[in-house]
């Protein structure tokens, strides 16, 4: 279909008045500079004269200025470059669009129309096209373009100067401005695996609160190559700042390499984590830190812990202690009734008998078993119980401890540390009512977990971790049966001997005099883990929630300066955890944070 003739020529006009518009304004020896956009611009135009001075320096016009009715006009793309605001052609609308820091101007060529922040005028109150070239009227620049002027009528001159305003001044009636991003950083160049420090400059002219938006931020860089990062300030207004951008350039020397990484640069109780065969290939086969062991056993260990899970009630264990002594529980009821979990103190001698208690750690019941195994040995690790004496007629039978609405489903996990100056027999055991009773009520069948009583109280490992002698990462294995063996016992209501598999109920004693800076990992290496230790009179709680498995990776469980006098761990495996765990001592050097 053809057109009409008049809508061809206009569509050749704007052509040729687009091509026009977007050439380059200045013809002079520094044309190719990029345009002043920051600070104060000085312009010196001459009527009908191509001739014209931007910043004292002399150009040479495509369009110079005019006066055409009384009005004069000025080159808008010349201006616009000089101030650094945008005038550009847009063809499918055949308008040309002007943004000031206040004002958004559109200048429809066809219908000869002006746009002004949304509002319509008539084309010619803001500007002519002269030639091809989009002129704007002088009394335009002050109103929309925040320049200033003056006309020097004899000398046919006119005088421009134009400040820019602080960046993203966008209403001066609200007197607020867009934030300004920017940022540096430490170095100027950065080594595979070092810590970026990234040193944020940006700030709000109206002294507002600034939201940062990172992209392509990273705290480290593994392989070499130059890496863009942008940053955009937001402030409380919504006003976004311009995008910043900064290359971050990494050579190809090795600062510490992936793995390393977050064992060097993340404090204690941060997760490591890592693939399942990283794990089995660096961390399972490492080789093992020599110990020099102690036994400690100067406790006889009376452990319940078969049934774990009562269905029935009844003894669940019983047998004596003369002197020192440790009592260790671990049950769960399986029962479909609320019943009483108690421990019975008995005196068969002819003469009083007193039962000192100096150390406890229990928890009441819960159906959490691994809440209850790792709340009871932070009870006990703690060391802060009041000692306690009980004095026992002879003859006479009475109740130890008592833990009343043990109800279905419930577990309890207890130890305590007693001394006797006479032998006294305890019996664990549940019931419906707690009185001398239940002495005489049915011992219940062993079913597969541990019980019996045990010549152990704990194991002190000295090991050298000095500057010396320990230069590679090695692991401390706790609860294996190999390099850390069970303890054999006897079982009297079997009439058998006994495994302390696990060596739960002892307490794990780790010492190393002039330790140097490590990091010291936990792994759990036989499956879920939760439980206490106490390193230099500090407790941690591992992990702060839920459990650990391997499959989590390790977890930093402390790290050492090189300037302590010693290192000291208390450990005792808490009921509901599974062994062996793997204790991972990895030397640091001083590229440690």
């Amino acid at each position: 279909m053809l057109q009409p003739r008049w809508s061809k020529r206009k569509k050749v006009a704007a052509l040729i008045l687009s091509a026009m518009l977007m050439t380059a304004p200045i013809s002079h020896a520094a044309a190719g500079e990029t345009p002043i956009t920051s600070g104060t611009t000085y312009v010196v135009f001459y009527l009908d004269n191509k001739e014209a001075f931007l910043n004292g320096q002399q150009v040479t016009l495509d369009s110079p200025a005019v006066a055409r009715k009384g009005r004069t006009y000025v080159p808008a793309k010349f201006l616009g470059d000089a101030f650094g605001m945008k005038v550009e052609w847009q063809e499918q609308t055949r308008t040309v669009l002007m943004v000031t820091p206040t004002h958004e101007i559109l200048l429809d060529t066809v219908n000869k129309q002006a746009w002004v922040n949304g509002l319509a005028y008539p084309f010619d109150d803001v500007a002519m096209l002269l030639n091809g070239r989009l002129m704007i009227k002088l009394t335009w620049l002050s109103d929309y373009m925040g320049a200033t002027y003056t006309y020097n009528q004899e000398l046919r001159r006119v005088d421009v100067i134009h400040v820019n305003k602080p960046q993203g001044n966008y209403n001066p009636d609200l007197n607020n401005s867009a934030p300004i991003a920017k940022f540096t950083t430490g170095k100027q160049t950065y080594r595979i695996g070092e810590p970026i420090k990234y040193i944020n400059l940006s700030y709000d002219p109206d002294a507002e609160a600034v939201k940062l938006e990172w992209t392509g931020k990273e705290d480290v860089f593994f392989k070499a190559g130059t890496y863009p990062v942008t940053l955009v300030g937001t402030d409380k207004m919504g006003h976004k700042s311009k995008p910043f951008t900064r290359n971050i350039v990494v050579t190809d020397e090795v600062y510490l390499n992936e793995a390393e990484y977050p064992i060097y640069t993340k404090p204690a109780g941060s997760y490591i984590t890592t693939s399942w065969s990283t794990l089995y290939n660096n961390y399972f086969n490492l080789p093992d830190i020599p110990k020099k062991v102690t036994e400690d056993k100067s406790r006889t260990l009376l452990m319940s812990d078969s049934p774990e899970t009562f269905r029935e009630l009844g003894i669940l264990y019983q047998d004596n202690i003369n002197g020192k002594g440790r009592l260790y529980a671990d049950h769960l009821n399986g029962t479909d009734k609320t019943v009483s979990f108690a421990i019975m103190a008995t005196n068969k001698s002819d003469k009083p008998v007193t039962i000192r208690t100096t150390n406890k750690g229990e928890v009441y019941p819960s159906i959490y078993a691994h809440l209850i195994g790792s709340e009871a040995m932070v009870d006990y690790l703690m060391d802060d119980t009041e000692e306690q004496t009980m004095t026992i007629p002879a003859g006479t039978t009475f109740v130890y401890k008592q833990f009343p609405d043990f109800y279905p489903g419930s577990g309890v996990n207890l130890m305590y540390d007693v001394e006797t100056d006479g032998e006294v027999q305890f019996t664990f055991a549940a019931a419906d009512k707690v009185s001398n009773a239940i002495l005489d009520m049915p011992k219940l069948a062993f079913n597969g977990h541990i019980r019996g009583t045990f010549q152990i109280a704990g194991f002190d490992w000295g090991l050298d971790l000095t500057e010396k002698n320990f230069k590679k990462p090695m692991k401390l294995v706790i609860g294996d049966g190999k390099t850390d063996p069970f303890q054999n016992g006897y079982d009297p209501q079997r009439g058998t001997e006994a495994i302390l598999n696990g060596n739960y109920g002892t307490v794990y004693k780790i010492h190393s005099d002039k330790p140097r800076k490590m990091a010291i990992m936990i792994l759990a290496k036989g499956g879920p883990f939760k439980g206490p230790f106490k390193i230099n009179g500090e407790m941690v709680k591992v992990p702060a929630s839920g459990v650990l498995t391997a499959f989590d990776g390790m977890i930093i469980l402390h790290k050492t300066t090189g300037k302590e006098e010693s290192l000291d761990i208390e450990f005792s495996p808490p009921a509901g955890s599974a062994f062996p765990i793997n204790l991972i001592f990895y030397p640091l050097d001083d590229r440690a944070q």
